[in-house]
């Protein structure tokens, strides 16, 4: 019994240290998006093959 409790603990620990990080790691990658920056109120492409296309 004390081992499966074990394991339920360390595969809660585990998933919740997995969340954290992918919560974590979405904040910190996120790019801003500047509209209205160039005198348009779309989105501007800035890398790519189709850089300069506004949509």
């Amino acid at each position: 019994m004390e081992r499966d409790r074990h394991k339920q603990l360390t595969e809660h620990t585990a998933k919740v240290n997995r969340e954290k990080k992918t919560l974590q790691l979405t904040k910190t990658l996120r790019t801003e998006v500047e509209i209205g920056a160039t005198g348009t109120q779309r989105y501007r492409i800035k890398k790519g093959p189709n850089k300069g296309k506004i949509l």
